[in-house]
């Protein structure tokens, strides 16, 4: 049974991550932030002076310390709220950067515009000015988004809605992280077992059937009792997105989000077709999960549990660390040591307690460590997870190293590929040196798995979010009947008929915070499909693909995301390589289907 979640205070300080590092402690920040708060109105001295080269390149290198400034402030304050979501001052913290961040963007909204008033021709020659050098490529990207950028005032006046806008996810956060409390429930033997966010996927992954069923009842009921406000929170982020597309001239809410990295269309559109030609491979899995778990219907709660059902191998922190140094030993050795440093130096906030936010994710500045922040419980998914953030760290950390503050953040669209990079060498290189057949069939279990909740399962969620965007995007009504009706069936289309699609299912879309970053959830898939290729190039060609893949961590985002991922090695203007990921993902299948042969 799940040991009962500690509050924070009672997790030893090796195991949370050090903050200290960015500043000493709150009221380090709150000094910091006042006096970046005073210096904001300075900026607009610069407005009306964006016509010449050297009044431009004034501007960008106040602009960049301006928003490294803010970068480090909102982090923090971020990093400090995911620690306990209950804490009032966090809270409080998290507010404040949140109202200066869009204090900061009203102040230099009117930069943009006034620079794209010039004519091109200007823009041109000032691209090519020796002073703009290290800015040449925003420029080139500023031409390319001139035609969807409107007058200083419209910026000023949408950049003042900031806080209205990204409203609708910050109460849905709130209400799943803080406020949403779950019935307790009984496993098999009668012991009461307490559901939360943060614990609900392991409670998904055990074998006791009993509890699987009973924490999957209780968590949609939840969110069954809060459909409506979850509803109201998603229609309304969706139509502010609808309505700046087409304040900004876009075709479609989709279109503008997938400008910004100057991905196509096509892109999103092949990766669906293409997974949908795949569907079999999935109900194949689905078919084998149920023969393998012996079960006359396999319900939505049993799509977590392992295919080992006596498998009970659990992993301390630090043999975790161990797995993922030694998964990642192809890289190199240098990328290694910077690993055991990450380690060492605490960038880590490991384990789960009261009020931590939940899942996992990778955040820093440019002037900071990249930290992570996990739930670890001690699975092989939970060392996987370390294997996954770490990838993401290690690729911020390459772009921090290597480029310029204004070229350093990569985009999202290739910001699941090095951690899915990661996953997929920790995977393989465990498969190496297991051939038992339990053991191997269980890690088989996590690698169908990564396919089966990256590309499958993400892009079910892509056509989700497609259809609801163009749903408003038609004048229909998002209400929670729409919504459910509309994932609920998604769910019969990508399982297939081997599943049986329990009430529940139809709520489940109210919890994927993904979908408050509009048109983010499609890249996890284009991510993990580049990832296969790339894990594959590293260890079936060693150096030559390890060079390219280091060089590509360094681009950060000095190039467009489509032009990186060429230069790596993969072309995602083609369906090759998500068409390649899920041959692979039969083959994995061919290999679960002999290993379970063998039992």
């Amino acid at each position: 049974m799940p040991e009962a979640l500690k509050e924070r205070s009672q997790i030893e300080e090796k195991y949370k991550w050090d903050l200290t590092r960015m500043f000493a402690d709150d009221a380090a920040w709150e000094k910091a932030m006042a006096e970046y708060a005073a210096s904001i109105p300075a900026l607009a001295a610069y407005a009306g002076t964006l016509n010449t080269a050297a009044n431009l390149r004034a501007w960008f290198d106040a602009q960049v310390q301006a928003q490294r400034t803010l970068s480090n402030l909102y982090c923090y304050a971020s990093l400090r709220r995911s620690e306990d979501t209950r804490a009032e001052a966090a809270q409080k913290m998290y507010a404040k950067a949140n109202a200066v961040y869009v204090q900061y963007q009203s102040a230099v909204a009117f930069a943009e515009p006034e620079i794209l008033s010039l004519s091109e021709e200007e823009l041109k020659a000032m691209a090519e000015d020796e002073q703009l050098a290290p800015y040449s490529f925003l420029l080139k990207d500023l031409l390319r988004r001139k035609p969807h950028t409107l007058s200083a005032a419209e910026e000023q006046l949408l950049a003042g809605f900031g806080e209205v806008i990204n409203a609708p996810g910050e109460i849905a956060d709130n209400l799943q992280d803080a406020d949403m409390v779950f019935d307790p429930v009984a496993d098999s033997q009668g012991n009461q077992v307490e559901v939360t966010g943060s614990n609900y996927i392991l409670l998904q992954s055990s074998a006791d059937r009993t509890l699987r069923k009973n924490a999957f009842q209780s968590y949609y009921k939840g969110y069954r009792q809060h459909i409506n406000t979850f509803a109201a929170t998603y229609s309304a982020d969706i139509k502010a997105a609808v309505a700046e597309a087409k304040a900004r001239h876009y075709s479609s809410s989709r279109a503008m989000s997938m400008a910004g990295e100057n991905i196509p269309a096509s892109v999103y559109d092949n990766l669906v077709d293409t997974v949908r030609k795949h569907l079999p491979a999935m109900y194949r899995y689905v078919a084998l999960r149920k023969k393998i778990l012996g079960l006359d219907e396999l319900h939505y709660y049993d799509v977590y549990a392992s295919l080992v059902a006596d498998d009970k191998t659990s992993y301390t922190y630090e043999q975790a660390q161990q797995m993922v140094l030694d998964a990642v030993r192809p890289l190199g050795n240098d990328y290694v040591e910077q690993v055991k440093k990450a380690f060492a130096t605490r960038w880590i906030d490991v384990y789960p307690n009261r009020g931590k936010s939940g899942g996992a994710y990778s955040s820093g500045t440019y002037d900071s460590d990249p930290y992570i922040l996990t739930n670890f419980t001690g699975t092989l998914d939970s060392v996987s997870t370390i294997a996954h953030e770490m990838g993401h760290s290690m690729h911020t950390w390459h772009s921090n190293h290597t480029q310029p503050a204004q070229y350093a953040d990569y985009t999202l669209f290739v910001a699941e590929v090095a951690s899915t990079v990661n996953e997929n060498l920790l995977i393989e290189q465990l498969l190496r040196k297991e051939q038992e057949p339990h053991a191997r069939l269980a890690l088989l279990n996590q690698y169908l798995e990564n396919f089966k909740g990256t590309v499958y399962r993400q892009t079910m969620f892509a056509e989700f979010e497609r259809e609801a965007h163009a749903m408003a995007e038609r004048g229909e009504a998002l209400n929670p009947a729409a919504l459910n009706a509309l994932y609920r069936q998604l769910v019969v289309d990508y399982f297939g008929p081997d599943l049986v699609v329990d009430d529940e299912v139809q709520y489940e879309w109210a919890r994927i915070p993904h979908f408050y970053r509009n048109f983010y959830v499609y890249k996890y898939a284009t991510g993990y499909s580049t990832a296969v290729a790339l894990s594959e190039a590293i260890l079936n060609e060693g150096e030559p693909a390890v060079k390219r893949y280091r060089e590509f961590l360094s681009m950060g985002g000095s190039a467009y995301p489509l032009d990186e991922l060429r230069h790596a090695g993969v072309d995602l203007t083609t369906p090759a390589p998500v068409d390649a990921a899920l041959n692979k993902f039969e083959r994995i299948l061919d290999d679960a289907e002999a290993t379970l042969a063998k039992l």
